[in-house]
């Protein structure tokens, strides 16, 4: 994992970037993990801004269970 960055450096992370790699950014309570995009569109239940990010390698895709067979 990469070192952690000031985010006032965010409009930097195009820079940054690296294919397998996604940002991990963090307000300290709460992580949220993106791509670049600037500016950072944030979740609504944070209840403080961004911090701080780093790079991060992308995690494995998976599978997620298959829907149910529709009632009747």
């Amino acid at each position: 994992m990469g070192e952690w960055i000031d985010f006032d450096r965010w409009p930097e992370c195009s820079s940054m970037e690296r294919p397998g790699m996604i940002f991990e950014v963090t307000n300290e309570e709460q992580t949220l993990f993106t791509n670049c995009v600037v500016p950072l569109p944030l979740p609504f239940d944070w209840k403080s801004g961004p911090v701080r990010f780093r790079l991060v390698p992308e995690p494995e895709p998976r599978h997620s269970s298959p829907l149910p067979r529709p009632a009747g």
